[in-house]
């Protein structure tokens, strides 16, 4: 697909709150082209008496008509955006619905928004690139092997990983602290050529992610220079051997976090960001160091601690702090707090993000994060299902880069 793709925007109140803009400029970034689907004034009263939500707003019932004409094939359209207000309880629940009706009886992917006044066309490029993605890219995504000699680097917030994968195994790894973000990637292509035995000339193609992708693609002249969303969810279901039926992705971040739904491969709706940091893994690495440990010892910590005897309120980091250091001067264990702590982080990605994408098993945790079992078992509890953290998971996004990029050495 060389043309630009089309996004149909179903939204509430974008237009008067100086934010459609900002809607706009992200989709311009991507080259692709957000419209409002024109339907006839019948078909929003009889779409809004179809869908049975007893909604006030003419901007709603407008974009369940919308919906509801996509759905059934009478307008063109290759993604779909949903943007309602952060402060409105009635959008927010046709926000979830439209999601659902359109992603359950189409093929289009569909990402769902809550804006403020402060929202901008930075913070919509990561989801409006998905979009993109996934329209242009099907068949690249649907990619289930890897081939050749291919590389990936992940550029993340707090880490930066480098995997390289040959003939469908991964034979080098790199991992180190994000400081300078050129520095750090030399570093781990570094790590993981000498463990691979290779040099970097034997390297087919190269693949990017996170959020020093174009700086790092650009010096390594990568193939595939790809946000984080569409290749955190391929790598996800390929490491855990689930690339055909459903799944959905868990991603909690250093920084911010990403639920993604997976049917076939493919990612189909997804929603990332966060409220506050208390509800990633910002907040645990805090935790950990108030506690006197290694972020890897948080998890086995707590293992062993019961959540329930500390009141924990993450949904702010301030809080969230001021939570824990009470907990400590009135004497909780350090297990009960590691626990408290692991317990709240889930429950405010369970209530802020969950909520946005339809939980499909079986449900993957992958990044840094699913290496602290506190963390995993929390998230087990609140879903009331077994979480899969399969191998490498910490290195999911320089997987997925170096699998997708395996499609450029054939012209793909």
């Amino acid at each position: 697909m060389t043309e630009k793709v089309r996004i149909a925007q179903l939204s509430c109140g974008p237009e008067y709150s100086g934010v459609q803009k900002e809607i706009y400029d992200a989709a311009a970034m991507v080259d692709a082209e957000v419209f409002f689907p024109d339907i006839a004034l019948a078909d929003v009263q009889q779409g809004f008496s179809e869908f049975g939500l007893d909604v006030r707003s003419p901007d709603l019932k407008l974009a369940i008509a919308r919906a509801k004409a996509l759905v059934e094939g009478r307008i063109d359209a290759d993604a779909v955006f949903i943007a309602t207000c952060f402060r409105c309880a009635e959008a927010a629940i046709v926000r979830n619905e439209l999601r659902r009706y359109i992603h359950e009886n189409s093929t289009l992917p569909v990402v769902s928004y809550s804006f403020t006044e402060r929202t901008t066309s930075g913070t919509l490029l990561t989801r409006m690139e998905a979009l993109t993605t996934i329209a242009r890219r099907r068949a690249l995504l649907a990619r289930e092997e890897q081939e050749g000699i291919t590389m990936g680097i992940d550029s993340g917030s707090s880490t930066t990983k480098a995997v390289i994968m040959k003939d469908n195994e991964i034979v080098g790894t790199g991992w180190l602290p994000t400081t300078e973000v050129l520095k750090s990637a030399d570093g781990v292509v570094e790590l993981a050529l000498q463990e691979a035995g290779l040099r970097f000339e034997d390297i087919e193609a190269i693949g990017t992610t996170g959020y020093g992708r174009y700086l790092i693609g650009k010096k390594y002249n990568a193939q595939l220079v790809q946000e984080e969303l569409t290749v955190n969810s391929k790598g996800a279901v390929y490491l855990a051997d689930r690339q055909h039926g459903s799944a959905t992705v868990i991603d909690i971040g250093g920084m911010d976090n990403k639920a993604i739904t997976v049917q076939d491969g493919i990612p189909g709706t997804f929603t990332m960001g966060g409220i506050c940091a208390g509800a990633s893994g910002r907040f645990l690495e805090m935790t950990a160091k108030r506690l006197g440990v290694d972020i890897t010892e948080l998890g086995p910590l707590a293992m062993k601690g019961m959540e329930d005897t500390v009141p924990m309120n993450s949904y702010c980091i301030v809080f969230g702090t001021q939570s824990l250091v009470n907990a400590l001067a009135e004497g909780s264990s350090r297990e009960d707090v590691a626990a408290a702590a692991c317990h709240s982080v889930a429950e405010q990605v369970f209530e802020q993000q969950l909520q946005e994408v339809d939980i499909k098993e079986p449900v993957i945790m992958v990044g840094g994060t699913s290496l602290i079992q506190g963390l995993v078992r929390a998230m087990g509890e609140l879903l009331q299902t077994e979480i899969v953290v399969p191998p490498y998971s910490q290195y999911i996004g320089s997987v997925g880069s170096a699998l997708l990029a395996s499609g450029f050495i054939r012209g793909e």
